[in-house]
């Protein structure tokens, strides 16, 4: 990274919006988090990251919540692609679906892990199937009123790759569960939110890891959802210094 900063001088790349998604789940009086252990093929490979990716902008699903372009500080059309994107990115990469019935909206999907729902996410991943279609074959709605906006993080601007990230966090629903189903991954691993100070991880996902081990309980976290501020981005800028090193600060 200081090596990039030091030799940028260029125009900065264009930035593509993105959603991360942090899967809680119960743990004792605790909870856990799910990381992934990015592959070596991929964009930062080898470092610890929540599920997620770059947006579609033409898969924008029927939301519940209303509230999504204040929450998220964009516009509707934009805010609902990245809704969309965050929990289409969590099905790809971990088989877990926020989504009910459409006569039931306040109720979640069970055992989705089946061949034929297998079919469908492996179907959705190539880009065969959007999100959308799934819903709509199956007779489903998104369940986005499981989803709670957490930070927004902006790729500094001498990265070649730059995404305005927003992050989520989400209850692992009741007869689900995560699995490493993405091929992108190496490891995939539920963790305490003050235990992963060994894991290599960017500092976007090393900020959020070290904001939710403030709180003891999920609902803790459900309810600092609701005071956060998730439109405003953040964007580290880094400071280099005399002696060759650098400065990280996150403005």
């Amino acid at each position: 990274m200081v090596k990039r900063a030091r030799e940028f001088a260029g125009v900065p790349a264009p930035v593509r919006d993105a959603a991360t998604v942090v899967l809680l789940r119960p743990a004792g009086v605790s909870f856990e988090l799910y990381v992934l252990k990015r592959a070596t093929t991929m964009a930062f490979g080898g470092l610890y990251a929540f599920p997620g990716g770059g947006v579609d902008p033409t898969d924008r699903p029927e939301t519940l919540r209303t509230d999504w372009p204040t929450r998220l500080g964009v516009p509707a059309e934009r805010a609902h692609a990245v809704v969309g994107a965050a929990v289409r990115e969590l099905f790809e990469e971990t088989g877990v679906l926020l989504a009910g019935p459409v006569e039931q909206p306040d109720r979640t999907l069970h055992d989705v892990g089946t061949a034929d729902w297998e079919a469908d996410r492996a179907a959705v991943a190539a880009r065969e199937l959007t999100l959308t279609e799934l819903l709509r074959r199956r007779g489903l709605r998104l369940r986005d009123d499981l989803l709670f906006p957490w930070a927004r993080w902006i790729t500094p601007e001498f990265e070649p790759k730059r995404y305005d990230t927003w992050f989520f966090v989400s209850l692992l629903p009741e007869g689900q569960a995560a699995r490493d189903v993405s091929g992108e991954a190496t490891e995939a691993t539920w963790i305490g939110p003050g235990t992963p100070t060994g894991l290599a991880m960017l500092p976007p996902t090393r900020q959020t890891v070290n904001s939710l081990s403030a709180y003891g309980e999920m609902a803790q976290v459900i309810a600092a959802a609701s005071r956060r501020d998730a439109a405003t981005p953040v964007m580290p800028r880094v400071e280099l210094t005399d002696d060759g090193g650098a400065l990280l600060h996150l403005s």
